[in-house]
């Protein structure tokens, strides 16, 4: 068997066809209902309490701030009502010493201390009639302060619109003293002992944030059902029927929330989709990648899916074909056999022999790779994996092989954006309803809208088409319900959706 043969034979097992997808859909919707009615189960359908979304009207100026990582971002976004903003930001290293301080306090009151120098510099006259109201001892009203979203990107257990409690710290932070305490109350306090007239008013998740944003910038008239990111991770937030959502009856601790819009917005945290496995995709290199990772068994459906993950699947497959004494990958039995009339090396310390070695980006070079001979995909194994004189057959393998991992990656993410638009009821009109005849044009008002942001969705090559594809394949979707989804990039979720929760959170108070 020659060398693309065997290629295609490897490619076969990431297939996944119609009847998988559609096995994958009423299996999401099992365990979105699941999620909905008790915690701890794969899906955990973490209800936000932020039971309404912009349409693009809105108008005022707001804060946000994002603690996403080793970096903080204040932000100031100025909505001017007509689906349009403008953005004011800085962002600041987060000192290593504070991720892992012995106290909240010191690193709280750090955050604080970049909001008020946020304000100095960018608001200045705001600030200073605060502190002369504040020293003439004037009374204050909620409409004297900024109102806040806190983008905080940790595993929180949220029991209100600006309550939620650490569960764990991620991303290199350790600070014990924090665990089980409310990070905005936190904030809140150090902010208070800087007397800024500012008020945290909601906790944000940034893929709530993504659907936020979108629904602000978005055309037409419908707002967005979903916020979806296809990135590093990948996670979806959705609009969800209030009275779906029975879990928030039984909570003990369960916060205020608006009950007259009947919806909320569910943060579905569908990266551990399926972690049983049940109808899940499950190649021998999953298998290998999930054993040698950092959190074995879970999260299963984003190491599918999600760029962090593309580049090492992708590293086993090819490594496996290589120490294969069958296959021919980068095997010259003499430059003669070589286009490149030379015979293909891998060095020593070739990233192909190290775990994570691939990044995803080296997936999209091959994927769009249309050159003759395949010439800038043997410029990348040269470059980026140390594997020179590779063959144009060697490259058109490798191209093969790329394909069908990052086809499976969008098919598996249109199970879930399937799952969530099925389970909503967002296409129960007909599609003639929803089409105008004349030009097949659909009807603005039937709309189905969805926002995503990420890496994999904005840059991969051919990754909404994948996505599109697999969508009319699914029953209850098809041919017609896809050309009713509208799929839209929404930009800076931590920011600008951050800062549309706050509004959200504004408006609940009667600001």
């Amino acid at each position: 068997m020659g060398l693309i043969e065997d290629a295609k034979r490897v490619a076969t097992e990431f297939e996944y066809p119609p009847d998988e997808v559609n096995r994958g859909v009423r299996a999401f919707i099992r365990q979105m209902d699941e999620g909905l009615q008790e915690n701890g189960k794969s899906l955990h359908q973490i209800p936000t309490y932020v039971t309404a979304v912009p349409n693009g009207t809105e108008k005022g100026v707001y804060l946000a701030v994002d603690l996403g990582g080793t970096n903080f971002r204040v932000c100031s976004i100025t909505l001017n009502g007509d689906t349009t903003f403008s953005l004011t930001q800085s962002k600041v290293a987060i000192p290593r010493e504070l991720m892992l301080a012995k106290t909240s306090q010191e690193l709280f009151s750090f955050l604080a201390k970049q909001i008020e120098s946020f304000l100095k510099t960018h608001h200045n006259d705001h600030f200073e009639e605060h502190h002369e109201r504040r020293k003439a001892g004037e009374a204050m009203t909620e409409a004297h302060f900024f109102q806040l979203g806190f983008t905080f990107s940790f595993p929180v257990h949220q029991i209100g619109l600006n309550r939620g409690h650490l569960i764990r710290w991620t991303k290199g932070f350790d600070i014990k003293d924090t665990i089980g305490k409310d990070v905005c109350a936190l904030l809140q306090s150090e902010i208070d002992a800087l007397h800024l007239p500012v008020k945290v008013a909601a906790l944000v998740n940034d893929t709530v944030g993504t659907l936020m944003a979108r629904s602000y910038t978005s055309p037409g008239k419908t707002g967005t059902l979903l916020g979806a990111i296809f990135g590093t991770g990948t996670n979806g937030a959705y609009v969800e029927k209030l009275e779906k959502v029975t879990k928030l009856k039984k909570e003990k601790e369960s916060g205020d929330y608006d009950a007259s819009t009947g919806n909320m917005i569910i943060n579905s945290e569908w990266g551990s989709f399926d972690n049983e496995l049940s109808v899940l995709p499950n190649t021998e290199y999953d298998k290998a990648l999930d054993k040698e990772s950092n959190n074995v068994g879970v999260h299963l459906f984003e190491k599918r899916v999600s760029g962090m993950f593309l580049g090492e699947v992708l590293r086993r497959v090819i490594l496996g074909m290589v120490k294969d004494g069958k296959t021919q990958l980068f095997k010259d039995e003499s430059s003669g056999t070589n286009d490149m009339h030379s015979t293909t090396t891998i060095a020593d310390d070739s990233p192909l022999y190290k775990q994570w070695g691939v990044d995803t980006s080296f997936l999209s070079v091959a994927h769009e790779d249309q050159s003759a001979g395949f010439r800038i995909t043997r410029q990348a194994l040269s470059r980026e994996l140390g594997i020179d004189a590779a063959s144009a057959e060697d490259a058109e393998a490798v191209k093969i092989l790329v394909e069908a991992i990052g086809k499976r990656s969008a098919r598996l993410s249109a199970v879930a954006i399937g799952a969530v638009i099925i389970s909503t009821g967002n296409l129960t009109l007909t599609a003639g309803d929803a089409v105008d005849d004349k030009d097949q044009q659909v009807l603005e008002e039937e709309v189905v809208d969805i926002g995503v942001d990420g890496s994999l969705v904005e840059y991969y090559p051919g990754f909404e088409d994948y996505i599109r594809e697999a969508l009319r394949e699914i029953e209850g979707i098809g041919a017609k319900g896809e050309k009713r989804i509208r799929i839209g990039i929404a930009k800076d979720g931590s920011g600008v959706g951050a800062a549309l929760i706050a509004l959200v959170a504004a408006r609940k108070e009667g600001l």
